[in-house]
């Protein structure tokens, strides 16, 4: 059984440049989760793909829990910073809106397998890393949301439909997609999102006068 680290060492971990092994590792991973999924997956399997030791291995990721956490709590920091960007950018919030959702199908097909095994394999996970993520994926929601808002108090954007279930909505139906999407299909992925976000976008004008919608409690 590994041993958690403790927190300064978790710490250094996370301050440490990405070397080539780390990458070597995380690369083996996904691969070997997508390809046979987390469960069946060991350490053991992970080390020999990326060619390095186990004691590489437990350098960079306490367990193996922990790299896949790691793997996606980082990418959902790149994908916070890139939201952050965007609503605090110039321009009509219609169009920091589309851009936000665009880019969220951009960061999504560059990090299709990654994401893909995350939504496949997240519980899966002991609470402690599960728990990991709850937070920082409510705060991309949050700032979602905000920008959702800020269309509505602009005028531009529908007020009978709350921006809690805007966001949630558009969102997991993003998160959803690898239930059905198939790559020999007639569309690629990014065809697909685009779609979505033509939803999203003509969905979000309202063709009627309507009073403000109420946001659900928090979960």
């Amino acid at each position: 059984m590994t041993v958690a680290a403790e927190p300064a060492v978790a710490a250094e971990r996370r301050r440490a440049p990405r070397g080539s092994a780390r990458q070597s590792i995380v690369a083996a991973a996904t691969e070997l989760f997508a390809r046979r999924g987390y469960e069946a997956t060991s350490v053991q399997e992970i080390v020999v793909a990326a060619e390095v030791t186990k004691g590489a291995l437990y350098h960079w990721f306490g367990s193996k829990s922990e790299l896949l956490t790691s793997i996606y709590r980082e990418l959902l920091a790149e994908q916070t910073q890139r939201l952050r960007e965007i609503a605090a950018g110039g321009g009509p919030v219609q169009e920091r809106l589309r851009a936000a959702a665009l880019d969220v199908v951009e960061h999504t097909a560059e990090h299709l397998a990654e994401l893909t095994v995350w939504a496949r394999s997240a519980h899966l996970l002991d609470d402690e890393h599960a728990g990991a993520t709850r937070g920082e994926r409510r705060r991309y929601h949050d700032l979602f949301r905000d920008l959702v808002r800020e269309g509505q108090q602009a005028g531009v954007v529908r007020t009978d439909v709350s921006a809690t279930v805007v966001t949630h909505t558009f969102l997991s139906a993003l998160g959803n997609i690898h239930t059905w999407f198939h790559p020999d299909g007639p569309l690629t992925f990014t065809e697909v999102g685009d779609q979505l976000v033509a939803l999203f976008v003509g969905g979000l004008r309202a063709p009627v006068e309507s009073g403000p919608a109420r946001d659900p409690a928090p979960s």
